[in-house]
């Protein structure tokens, strides 16, 4: 490969710290909060999921690019994130199963990437002052306009962004002849759930993020399921009023990451935003149930009250996250209703947490039972 010569570029983060770098090719700016992602792979999925929305990504693995793309590996239509931040970027790849290299990707979504960033070095400030606003550019020799640009992007909390990355209209996914239907509420939702289910014998109605309960019964499905998606969950006030719906009329209902805070909500208990959230593939979750450990993938920003779950006279918990003793997963005691704050379709594990589809299905055929 020839040598190139790349053009500067900075990250610049809400209390004015600067990092610099330099350009992959792409020209411009992009702004969002920033977070950090610990995998070490999946970077294709990272950037799909719409859970992502609104984010600037830092990877911490040291290469991105070396591996291509392939375009089966995606959770959604399209890059998610704002911006991505790396240490260094292949501009080469090497797999059998290749569609193409990232760059041509990027470029095909206009997407503003810089590398040769200190990622080390950025990690540990994000981790010591939490998650902030951020601007990434190659106008390297703009910086007070940039800090005026940083200064009007809105902040996460009270941010809602479901209706951003949620479908317009209803979809079908699975065999319309399966036994069992369910009704999905998209408030992001990744293509890999959508498949778990489907393979388990579901016939899906994926609805948009403001769908009522009325129109998800119209379906007549054997249960419910929310997503996983973006921004604050506490603005997606009719996403909680289903959810209430449902709980009240004891139907089956399954929901994961921001799908599981808005059950939460719906139970009355709150949420909050973390100092910098759990991003990444190897996070450890206790199963309070078996007693087991999972490995599981997680990407949110916010968590729900443990003091409040635990003092809720209804709800249980039923997984802690390890590091940090968030809660993990809960279920109500006197209805058909669970959740994780985690991605079992992400499949670190690779299988640890594929059960609570299983569990999910098991649920919906006692009740048809």
């Amino acid at each position: 490969m020839k040598y190139q010569t790349r053009k500067k570029a900075l990250v610049l983060l809400a209390d004015g710290t600067i990092f610099y770098g330099k350009s992959i090719g792409i020209e411009g700016t992009a702004t969002g909060e920033i977070c950090f992602n610990t995998g070490m792979t999946g970077y294709q999925e990272i950037f799909t999921d719409p859970s992502y929305f609104g984010q600037l990504m830092v990877a911490t693995n040291a290469h991105i690019g070396n591996y291509g793309v392939n375009n089966e590996e995606v959770e959604s239509e399209g890059i998610k994130i704002s911006g991505l931040i790396c240490r260094n970027f292949s501009f080469t790849h090497s797999r059998v199963d290749s569609d193409g290299n990232l760059l041509d990707w990027f470029e095909k979504h206009n997407l503003v990437a810089i590398s040769d960033v200190d990622t080390r070095a950025l990690v540990s400030y994000i981790r010591e002052n939490g998650a902030m606003n951020a601007i990434i550019s190659t106008e390297v020799d703009k910086i007070d306009e940039l800090k005026k640009q940083l200064a009007e992007i809105p902040n996460m909390e009270g941010l809602e962004l479901a209706s951003k990355v949620s479908t317009k209209e209803p979809y079908f996914v699975g065999d319309e002849n399966a036994q069992i239907k369910i009704s999905a509420l998209d408030i992001g939702i990744k293509k890999n759930i959508l498949r778990n289910l489907a393979k388990r014998g579901a016939y899906i109605k994926v609805y948009p993020y403001n769908a009522s309960f009325e129109q998800m019964s119209d379906f007549n499905p054997d249960g419910y399921f929310i997503s996983n998606g973006p921004g604050d969950p506490e603005p997606l006030v009719e996403a909680q009023k289903t959810a209430k719906e449902i709980i009240e009329k004891d139907l089956p209902l399954f929901g994961i990451c921001l799908g599981h805070q808005v059950i939460a909500l719906a139970n009355g208990i709150s949420t909050y935003k973390m100092h910098n959230g759990h991003r990444g593939i190897n996070h450890p979750v206790k199963n309070l149930l078996t007693g087991k450990g999972e490995i599981t993938s997680q990407n949110h920003g916010f968590a729900i009250n443990r003091e409040e779950t635990e003092a809720h006279p209804d709800v249980e918990i039923t997984h802690v996250h390890l590091n940090d003793n968030t809660v993990a997963g809960i279920r109500m005691k006197s209805k058909n209703v669970f959740s994780v704050q985690y991605h079992p379709e992400a499949s670190p594990g690779p299988h640890d947490a594929e059960y609570l589809f299983d569990q999910f299905i098991e649920n919906i055929k006692k009740v048809k039972a």
